[in-house]
């Protein structure tokens, strides 16, 4: 079995791939990470594609419509850049994603490995499950394959 493929946001192997932008098409559920003081200011969350990622007060949570429980983390800073609170506790993702998929970080090969170095922690996943995503700030993570076709739409 090969060694995964690491790759970092600042890797220099992110500028020769074909990024395409992708527009967020659907609303979600979200709610800012707000303990007490006197609780951790950090917590762990398990994403719905098994990452373990952190999130540090302030923080949102975001997650699908019909899967509440199933959340990820936002850094603050970037939610602010990338999502419109459309309601109380919904938003939509204004900003473009970039998408790419990971297969084209192994030349093909969908079952090799793949470690993305998030804002939020390390994952590591299988390349032919997963694109390779940056946002607004040069963060990138990897974005499940059967979410990219049900929720993004190529931007013209």
């Amino acid at each position: 079995m090969k060694d995964p493929i690491v790759i970092t946001p600042d890797d220099p192997i992110l500028k020769s791939l074909n990024f395409r932008p992708h527009r967020n098409l659907d609303r979600r559920r979200v709610f800012p990470f707000l303990p007490a003081d006197d609780e951790p200011q950090t917590m762990e969350v398990l994403t719905p594609w098994g990452a373990r990622l952190t999130v540090t007060r302030g923080d949102m949570l975001v997650s699908e419509v019909d899967t509440p429980d199933d959340v990820w983390p936002v850094d603050a800073a970037i939610f602010d850049k990338s999502y419109v609170i459309v309601s109380p506790g919904y938003c939509i993702k204004s900003a473009i994603t970039m998408l790419v998929p990971l297969t084209d970080l192994t030349d093909g090969d969908e079952d090799q490995m793949v470690v993305v170095h998030s804002l939020e922690g390390i994952q590591t996943v299988r390349a032919g499950d997963f694109f390779l995503a940056k946002g607004v700030e040069g963060e990138i993570w990897p974005f499940p394959k059967h979410k990219a076709v049900e929720v993004k739409s190529p931007v013209e």
